[in-house]
């Protein structure tokens, strides 16, 4: 609920706390005393559109700030967590200001934000009625949440088991789509694979092959300078024909130490020449070995070995990537062709299972639909004894529910409409209707509403034009009802409604020879009964008046004691 709003140097109002409370509150004052710059900074708080027009003459800026307590509320601490915020011990502190250039900025939790991101947060804040363009209920969206408010818990166990079915039969649905649409160039996609597979095949590329044949390449294009070094060094290390071979070198040194390994530091040497006789012997018969092999190589071999790696090269020109990517595509053209070589089967199994989840889809939206018309004829009934007791005798409200397709919320198509006077064409609500009759069709709604609903705040604007006597009591009535499961702002200038606040602001301008300032204070009980003698008669001093006031505020004492 509100806490309480600042509001400095907007409209006439040059400064001004005011302080709210649980159940219904009031705010009146003389026409021009500023009681609608209060709803402007309401406005500005829930991101309406900023007008620099609005500030205080000999200002620079205006500034407002709100402050709601929140309890248990999801759907705020949703909307916080998505604009990146959070709440502080249960409270909100929302502020905006606007400069002179029309240029504001908005600020959430100490934080500043988008002024657009409090339009996100206004409708789990507050709902506000005056006029048409501020109406609840004037998408067909927000009338189907009504009608399924109305209807209970029953409808909305059932949505939840509906709203799986029908997710269920879009998976499906969508997954045949785009079955079929695969299937749309079955033999063209067919013919295109078994290319594929033809020019992978054909070729039969290896894995790690190609780089495999430019080493080998490399080789024998250097076959000639490679085989008259090994032999070069095979004859240095080892020679039938000389006896400088390293082999025998190193033999020589060993055989003129044996004789005197006297010194252990000698001995250790001669090892190591052992050792080094070892490993010279053992590359010597490794480039014996090479050189073998390389007899074997060949011009054949060479040319063979280019035009292997030609085709591997021309293949991966035609589909771009490694071999190892040419496997993967083969192995995926293969599993394509399966699957298509048994489109048919899989087909007819798909649709089979959009029957399926449709059927029970449909089954689940016709139960949907019985409870929302059943719940339609007993959401009229209510309203319309509502709008009987609110100066509209002749009003009808009418709920249709109409067969539409499938969607997430069932199917069907729901609209509120509302017939002003008996034997008129029922229209959609917001035409043909006043701004006072419109806040009191939508003041009847929300009362039937807020036993099965839970909205923070409702602030009505205008609720009370064009009425009075018996019919400005009924709405005082209705909006004591209301207030006794949520927070309820009223702004009136009719003593009948006013007599039933929980809490009585007032709007007072003062007048100066240079400046004009309104001012926003809470009565008591005695500054009340003044008051609605105001609204009343306009004589404050009047017995009569006073009297009439404190009669006003006793009925509705002893109305409220009824709920």
């Amino acid at each position: 609920m509100i806490d309480e709003i600042y509001i400095k140097d907007l409209g006439v109002i040059e400064e001004a706390r005011l302080h709210f409370d649980r159940g219904l509150t009031v705010l009146s004052g003389e026409t021009g005393a500023g009681k609608t710059m209060v709803l402007s900074a309401l406005g500005l708080l829930l991101g309406e559109r900023a007008d620099s027009s609005t500030i205080r003459k000999s200002q620079t800026q205006a500034y407002v700030e709100g402050r709601w307590l929140i309890s248990n509320s999801t759907a705020i601490q949703i909307a916080l967590e998505n604009l990146g915020s959070e709440l502080s011990e249960g409270e909100l502190i929302v502020n905006r200001s606007v400069n002179s250039e029309g240029r504001s900025k908005a600020a959430l939790q100490g934080r500043a934000i988008p002024v657009s991101a409090l339009s996100e947060l206004a409708a789990e804040l507050v709902v506000v009625h005056g006029q048409a363009d501020q109406i609840r209920l004037k998408t067909s969206a927000a009338q189907r949440e009504a009608l399924d408010s109305a209807a209970g818990g029953e409808l909305s166990v059932l949505l939840l088991e509906y709203q799986s079915a029908y997710q269920r039969w879009r998976e499906a649905s969508d997954e045949l789509a785009n079955f079929e649409a695969s299937l749309a160039n079955r033999e063209t996609k067919i013919s295109d694979l078994r290319y594929l597979l033809e020019q992978i095949s054909e070729v039969n590329p290896q894995p790690g092959e190609l780089e495999q044949l430019s080493d080998r390449i490399t080789l024998l294009e250097n076959l000639a300078s490679i085989r008259q070094a090994a032999a070069s060094a095979h004859e240095a290390l080892s020679s039938d024909f000389s006896d400088q071979d390293a082999i025998s070198l190193i033999g020589l040194a060993k055989k003129s130490l044996d004789p005197v390994l006297f010194d252990a530091k000698l001995e250790a040497i001669s090892g190591r020449l052992a050792e080094a006789n070892d490993l010279v012997r053992d590359a010597a018969l490794d480039l014996a070995q090479y050189l073998g092999d390389l007899e074997g190589a060949a011009e054949t071999e060479l040319d063979a070995a280019q035009s292997r790696r030609a085709a591997l090269n021309a293949l991966l020109r035609k589909y771009p990537g490694t071999i190892e990517d040419l496997l993967t595509l083969q192995t995926e053209a293969q599993r394509q062709l399966d699957q298509l070589d048994f489109a048919e089967d899989g087909l007819n199994s798909l649709r089979e299972k959009v029957e399926l989840c449709e059927s029970e889809a449909r089954s689940l939206a016709a139960k949907v639909s019985e409870i929302r018309v059943k719940a339609a004829a007993q959401l009229v009934d209510a309203v319309n004894l509502e709008l009987a007791g609110l100066a509209m005798p002749g009003a009808t409200l009418v709920v249709s529910v109409e067969p539409g397709p499938l969607g997430q919320f069932g199917a069907d198509a729901v609209s509120i409409l509302l017939s002003p006077y008996p034997g008129a064409e029922p229209r959609p609500l917001g035409k043909g209707a006043s701004g006072g009759e419109l806040s009191r069709i939508m003041l009847a709604i929300e009362v039937v509403l807020a036993a099965k609903s839970i909205t923070p705040t409702f602030i009505f604007d205008e609720v009370d034009a064009g009425v009075g006597g018996a019919a400005a009591i009924e709405i005082g009535k209705r909006l004591a009802k209301l207030a006794k499961t949520t927070q309820v702002i009223v702004v009136t200038h009719l003593a009948q409604v006013a007599a039933f606040a929980d809490r009585h602001l007032r709007v007072t301008k003062n007048v100066g020879e240079s400046y004009t300032a309104s001012d926003v204070r809470s009565l008591d009980e005695t500054e009340r009964t003044t008051e609605l003698a105001r609204m009343l008669s306009g004589l404050t001093e009047s017995e009569l008046g006073l009297a009439h006031a404190r009669e006003l505020l006793d009925l509705a004492k002893l109305e409220k004691t009824n709920f």
